[in-house]
């Protein structure tokens, strides 16, 4: 064979390997574009994750810095409330000290009053004793704090005359009243000395309305005819009043608990002055935190 032909075989040999790498190398190109591209693709991806995580980490310290300053605005506000709480508990210990010294004061006047009604029950005992020949007391205080007098011959029944055998009772009871009357101390605390009267639950109650007044004007009367001096310097002190039959104090239907029930009592009352001053003194002196606010019109 000749160097020619030899040439000629070789020639498509070459062509075959170089088509062949060629080949291989456009796979291998075509495999790394792929490859590029996929890459890419998941580049991508990461890069979208990793700017969403950004964004969410972004939110998250936006919400830590606004919890954070709520946390701080809450602590400053419970700090607050704390203070406040405490001045709350100092104005309510000073306004249950000022009540306490109200509740004090006017329960100096009850007790003044239940004073003065016990120097008139000793005034009328120094006069006429304690007790009657029955040995039933003469005076005595009710449950509502009056003097009673416990005495059933001051009126028949039906009569508002007074009966000639009440009548040494009734002028103790004017001496012992004028004996009170005396003491300034006692006098500047009393409004006025109420002679109340009372009947028995028999009659109605209009008949009973006028006895009972008639009664308790009857003893007042009685009281200024026979002691010109009680009259004339304590006269503004007196009042009468009628009751009817509906303050017994013995509410069975027998002839003894209509004897007790025709009585008259009497009633001292204290001046309002003592107690509004009382009151106004508390109201000037009150915690001004706890005064009503002014409202303009």
């Amino acid at each position: 064979m000749s160097d020619h032909e030899g040439t000629r075989e070789i020639w498509p040999a070459f062509t075959d390997v170089m088509s062949t790498m060629a080949l291989i190398l456009f796979v291998l190109v075509l495999l790394a574009y792929v490859r590029s591209l996929i890459s890419s693709k998941r580049l991508d991806a990461l890069q979208r994750q990793i700017s969403s995580s950004e964004q969410l980490l972004r939110t998250m310290n936006d919400d830590l810095r606004r919890t954070s300053a709520e946390v701080a605005a809450g602590r400053a506000a419970l700090a607050s409330s704390e203070g406040k709480v405490h001045d709350q508990e100092s104005i309510i210990a000073d306004s249950n000290r000022q009540l306490g010294v109200l509740r004090s004061q006017l329960q100096s006047i009850a007790v003044l009053r239940v004073d003065v009604l016990n120097k008139l029950k000793q005034a009328i005992e120094a006069e006429l004793g304690s007790s009657n020949e029955a040995g039933a007391a003469l005076v005595t205080i009710g449950d509502n704090g009056n003097v009673v007098i416990n005495e059933s011959l001051v009126f028949e029944s039906n009569s508002y005359a007074i009966k000639s055998e009440a009548k040494p009772l009734l002028n103790g009871l004017g001496r012992a009243l004028g004996s009170l009357l005396a003491d300034s101390s006692v006098r500047e605390n009393i409004d006025a000395i109420v002679i109340q009267g009372h009947t028995d639950e028999r009659g109605s109650a209009s008949f009973n309305w006028d006895l009972s007044a008639k009664r308790a004007t009857a003893v007042v009367n009685y009281q200024f005819e026979t002691n010109k001096t009680l009259v004339d310097s304590y006269g503004r002190y007196f009042a009468a009043s009628a009751y009817s039959k509906f303050r017994p104090i013995n509410e069975a239907q027998t002839a003894a608990a209509y004897q007790q029930n025709r009585r008259i009592e009497i009633s001292v009352i204290p001046k309002d002055a003592s107690v509004r001053k009382v009151i106004d003194d508390y109201t000037q002196n009150i915690n001004p935190t706890l005064q009503p606010a002014q409202t303009t019109p």
